[in-house]
């Protein structure tokens, strides 16, 4: 199965797609959507979801998990990421795929065995996690990390649901 994971932002919308069998990981492709600063918030987002729409057709993925947004000391700030984040949830799911959501602590516990690992940890277990990766930058090693954590919470699911039956 193909994985999409989103790590969104107003200026960076990092992505990263993975195919898991089992337990087996493979990278498939990343990188990042970005945004021009210089333009209104509305052609912003029209720009992160013409390069999502992009993104989901290229690549075809069967589920998508985005990570949750956190809450920071500037409510402009957040309300603009949130907005993002909505076109980063928006996208997969007029495309019909089932949208999952993780918080940062979630994903860096799943990846990494630490919820609060530094972004440097995280770099170096997607690395681990994809042998031979080339990472498009942080936010699409964050969005990889997206990935690996929900399928990581894939396969856990089916293993318990084959175990009880």
């Amino acid at each position: 199965m193909r994985l999409l994971g989103l790590d969104p932002g107003l200026q960076k919308t990092g992505w990263g797609v993975v195919e898991a069998q089992g337990n087996n990981l493979r990278h498939v492709a990343n990188g990042v959507v970005k945004s021009d600063p210089k333009k209104s918030l509305a052609e912003r987002l029209v720009e992160l979801h013409i390069g999502l729409t992009e993104v989901l057709k290229v690549w075809t993925p069967d589920y998508c998990a985005v990570e949750e947004t956190f809450v920071n000391k500037n409510p402009t700030s957040t309300l603009k990421l949130g907005q993002a984040r909505g076109i980063a949830m928006l996208v997969p799911a007029q495309a019909g795929l089932d949208v999952a959501e993780y918080t940062p602590n979630h994903v860096k516990k799943s990846v990494v065995g630490a919820g609060h690992a530094a972004k440097e940890q995280v770099d170096a277990m997607v690395q681990l996690l994809l042998p031979g990766v080339e990472i498009n930058g942080p936010d699409a090693a964050d969005a990889l990390a997206v990935a690996i954590c929900h399928a990581h919470h894939m396969a856990t699911n089916a293993n318990i649901r084959r175990m009880s039956r």
